[in-house]
């Protein structure tokens, strides 16, 4: 039987080329989506059929309510089949320099970004230490390992992804489950394609290859970290900026 994967934030850009990679992968893709969008997923639902995925299925959740995430990975389990894949993509921004930050503007990133983290893969990971198998893959960010100017609480949050990635995969090696990071840089998406010419050009001269990236790239090393043949990988933290930071 296919394996069924659950991907948060996923009828974003990065969260669909995630679908796509893991559906042509062979796995059940289901995009988990804010339920605020409800209109958009028609839509995203309609342009994936175009493009010949037709089997790419859709749920709502918000990753930042325990109950929501629980009652999701029901559905799913009811409907499609046990989740032995979860990609963690779900996030949002708050931008603020911390002298304007107000506490809101903090707890909206970490609760949505960090603590959504914990309230999915909560639902999923004893099942799949029972089962013996399973694939864990957390989207962190650059930013969370060189620091923005004006993202204390989204670099924060992405920071704790990967410390949440290693306690984790510590747990769940001896049982077949892996655990594992992606840190993407600057991709291109409708934010970069709004930037005036000289913005882009100037995020463009810190990024070696002299390009952004693009969500397939990001894609193809999720579909690779959640292979059947991916067992030996956990705890990496795979960083894909284009040579924009080395650590």
């Amino acid at each position: 039987m296919p394996k069924v994967a659950i991907i948060t934030g996923g009828i974003g850009s990065l969260g669909t080329a995630i679908c796509k990679a893991l559906a042509t992968q062979g796995r059940v893709a289901v995009a988990a989506y804010y339920p605020a969008d409800e209109e958009q997923v028609l839509l995203w639902q309609e342009t994936r059929k175009a493009e010949g995925h037709s089997d790419l299925r859709a749920y709502p959740v918000d990753v930042s309510d325990f109950d929501s995430c629980a009652t999701l990975v029901a559905q799913v389990e009811a409907e499609i089949g046990p989740v032995e894949i979860l990609v963690n993509n779900a996030a949002i921004t708050r931008d603020s320099v911390l002298k304007k930050m107000d506490k809101g503007q903090w707890d909206a990133v970490i609760v949505t970004n960090l603590t959504g983290v914990f309230n999915m893969t909560k639902q999923v990971f004893g099942k799949m230490l029972a089962r013996g198998w399973g694939r864990i893959v957390n989207i962190s960010s650059v930013n969370a390992q060189k620091g923005q100017f004006g993202q204390c609480n989204y670099a924060a949050a992405k920071a704790g992804i990967h410390g949440f990635t290693l306690s984790v995969a510590a747990e769940g090696a001896r049982h077949g489950v892996t655990v594992n990071t992606v840190s993407p840089g600057q991709i291109a998406n409708d934010i970069t394609k709004a930037m005036p010419e000289d913005v882009l050009n100037q995020m463009l001269a810190q990024i070696p290859v002299g390009r952004l990236g693009t969500p397939e790239d990001i894609a193809r090393a999720v579909a690779f970290l959640t292979a059947d043949e991916a067992g030996f990988i956990t705890g990496a933290n795979l960083s894909i900026n284009g040579g924009a930071y080395f650590h």
